[in-house]
């Protein structure tokens, strides 16, 4: 694997998981080589920040010729971790939680969710797929043994902070955290919140703004 020469944003990190998506389609589409400029127009960006963005983790192009498709996905999953298997335990089998482990995508990028824990007595025993719905008093046994190293957190506010402790406790470096707190962790804690109300609210600014100047600030372009 080529070595990372700086530490990139997490927009860059986000961007390599568009760059991916696009090869991909590229490759199904039958594509061998792919030029800055066609990757920049299928994710949304500019040739040189594709560039610049790969830059951090090696030389892949070829002046003229561009990147070759299959070898930079391989590159691509191995810089974000895709060439293996993660194991994932979801905490919360509400309908957040259900509709995450049917999401085929996990599957197909390596996270199985291997473990589903939940308060509900009434849940507790019920299978989804292949997987038994675990009691939340079986946390640390549960996350060592299936070796869990993700979590995916859809629970209220109220107990987001004391399980994500007793995951992180058990082993977990990771955490999906839907639950709308902000957890407060290690450092060496990898935490990725999502907050669905938040980007609901996000959008309704946008649309009720419109094009209008808010304090000399054109807000689609950021622009004084």
């Amino acid at each position: 694997m080529p070595r990372r020469r700086s530490k990139p944003s997490e927009s860059t990190i986000r961007r390599l998981s568009l760059y991916l998506r696009a090869l991909e389609g590229l490759g199904e589409e039958g594509e061998s080589t792919a030029s800055s400029e066609l990757l920049a127009g299928r994710v949304g960006t500019t040739a040189a920040q594709v560039r610049k963005d790969l830059s951090h983790f090696g030389s892949f192009g070829k002046r003229g010729l561009g990147y070759e498709v299959a070898p930079l996905q391989v590159h691509l999953k191995e810089i974000l971790g895709l060439h293996r298997r993660w194991p994932v335990v979801l905490v919360g089998a509400g309908r957040i939680g259900s509709a995450l482990f049917e999401y085929p995508h996990f599957g197909a990028r390596g996270f199985e969710i291997v473990a589903i824990l939940d308060r509900d007595p009434a849940k507790v025993g019920r299978r989804w797929g292949e997987v038994e719905i675990s009691p939340m008093d079986e946390l640390e046994s549960v996350v060592h043994d299936r070796k869990a190293e993700l979590a995916i957190l859809t629970i209220p506010w109220d107990g987001a902070q004391d399980v994500a402790e007793a995951l992180v406790a058990a082993g977990v470096r990771g955490i999906l955290n839907f639950a709308p707190l902000q957890l407060r962790l290690p450092p060496e804690i990898e935490v990725n919140d999502v907050n669905l109300a938040l980007e609901m609210e996000a959008l309704s600014f946008a649309l009720h703004l419109g094009g209008s100047q808010v304090d000399g600030v054109d807000a689609r372009s950021g622009e004084g």
